[in-house]
């Protein structure tokens, strides 16, 4: 069993994330179910409920144990990479408040792992994505509707989570989104007139109201439409295009990043239109489009 005094450190820190660095309940939940594995392993691994004075004196050799305990679960590397951040994230704002040295959490190395690349489609598809979607519907704005979700994905480079977010006040929509992505962090996004087309035709055909604080995009009984249903529309479209399974609402994301770089876009601003906090998150797509550029040499080079 967890100690008080470890819960209630835990709830601070938590709390102090939520104000501080504004991270989102998504967020917050994956640290607290990260760091209440790695309490629960401190707990059994030393024999009884640990404190704070505990948790404290958790040397390299209990990190290692740890760690070693993850990997047996079958826990992968990037999986315990996240969970290792987790931990040493509590750490240092446990060490500022307890005054305490805590090199021998820090010191912890991240295994390495293969970092996967995204897999956008080719522009090809993509349009072909965005032409077909509204076929796989027998009503007119439910197909109208799944095509506005997956233009605004690809011309905008939204998540699914940030386009089911927009509400009635957004229509009709404007020439910039402003839009709150991970972490509450705000960006604004140009809208392309495709994309603002696209959402009036499914404005004019849903039978639904739209009232200011109402969901923009419905399901087919009139409550906010589900990220599942946005996910099942594109497997239904990728089986009829013939498209391999990595086609999903977020390779449209990804497409979008890759198509601009790939016309000569600034990393830096596709940064800012994405919403990545981190520019190396944003690089890439610079070895997606390399990749590729190599994939195409190899095949159509005549000394290939």
């Amino acid at each position: 069993m967890i100690s008080p005094a470890a819960t209630s450190a835990l709830d601070d820190f938590l709390a102090q994330r939520a104000a501080l660095s504004g991270a989102s309940e998504n967020t917050l939940k994956a640290y607290r179910s990260d760091l209440l594995d790695y309490l629960v392993f401190m707990t059994r691994h030393k024999g009884g409920p640990q404190g704070i004075a505990p948790l404290t004196a958790v040397s390299v050799s209990d990190m290692r144990a740890w760690m070693a305990h993850a990997r047996g679960t079958g826990l992968g590397a990037r999986s315990l990479s996240r969970k290792l951040s987790a931990v040493k994230s509590f750490y240092r704002w446990l060490a500022e408040h307890e005054v305490f040295d805590p090199t021998a959490v820090l010191s912890a190395r991240a295994p390495k792992y293969q970092r996967k690349l995204p897999r956008p489609l080719p522009e090809d598809a993509a349009r072909a994505v965005l032409d077909t979607v509204e076929l796989q519907s027998q009503k007119d704005w439910i197909g109208a509707r799944d095509t506005a979700v997956m233009t605004l994905l690809y011309g905008c480079g939204l998540r699914i989570s940030e386009a089911l977010g927009l509400t009635g006040k957004d229509a009709p929509l404007a020439p910039t989104l402003r839009i709150r992505g991970k972490g509450g962090k705000e960006r604004l996004v140009p809208v392309l007139d495709a994309a603002r087309d696209a959402v009036d035709t499914y404005l004019r055909l849903c039978p639904y109201p739209q009232e200011p604080d109402s969901p923009l995009f419905r399901g087919a009984r009139g409550g906010a439409l589900n990220p599942r249903q946005v996910q099942k529309v594109m497997e239904q479209t990728r089986l009829q295009l013939g498209l391999p399974a990595s086609a999903t609402p977020h390779a449209m994301r990804h497409s979008f990043a890759t198509h601009l770089l790939s016309a000569g876009g600034d990393l830096r601003a596709i940064q800012e239109l994405l919403g990545h906090a981190s520019l190396s998150t944003t690089q890439t797509y610079t070895e997606v489009d390399s990749t590729r550029l190599m994939e195409i040499y190899n095949r159509t080079h005549p000394k290939a």
